[in-house]
C-alpha cells in the first residue's frame, strides 16, 4: 500500500463490498489505493477523510450505510468502488475474477485487451 494502513485497507475493501457485492475478491483497495497516491492533495485528504467517516458502517447493520446513501462522502466512496471493480481491475494475487468475466462482457477488441495497471504503481 502507498497511502492507506492496514485499517483503511480493510475499510475501504468492506465498503467496496457493501456497495458492489463480488467486489472484495478483486481487492479493490489497491486499486483506490493507487489513485489515492496520484491525486492532489486535498482530494486524497477529502478521500480519506471519507473513509474515516464511512468507517462505522463498513461492518455493522447493512441498512446504516443507506442512511448515508446521499452524502458526498458515500457517493465519492460508492464512485471509487464501481470505477475498481468494473474497470475490470484485479490486484496481483486477488483471487479475482474481475467484473468483464462475471457480467459476460467480451467484445473481440476488449478480449484482445492488455491491461497495464502500472500507471496505479501495482504490476503484476
Amino acid at each position: 500500500m502507498q497511502v492507506l494502513d492496514d485499517q483503511q485497507a480493510t475499510v475501504v475493501r468492506s465498503l467496496c463490498e457493501r456497495l458492489v457485492p463480488g467486489s472484495a475478491r478483486v481487492w479493490p483497495e489497491v486499486y483506490v489505493d493507487g489513485l489515492l497516491a496520484r491525486m492532489p492533495d486535498h482530494d486524497r485528504a477529502a478521500t480519506l477523510a471519507a473513509i474515516a467517516v464511512l468507517e462505522p458502517d463498513a461492518r455493522g447493520d447493512p441498512d446504516a450505510l443507506a442512511q448515508r446513501a446521499f452524502t458526498p462522502e458515500f457517493m465519492l466512496i460508492r464512485a471509487l468502488a464501481c470505477e475498481a471493480f468494473y474497470s475490470d481491475f484485479v490486484a496481483p494475487g486477488a483471487p479475482g475474477p474481475g467484473a468483464w468475466s462475471e457480467i459476460g462482457f467480451a467484445p473481440p477488441l476488449a478480449a484482445r485487451l492488455d491491461k497495464d495497471w502500472s500507471y496505479l504503481g501495482v504490476s503484476g
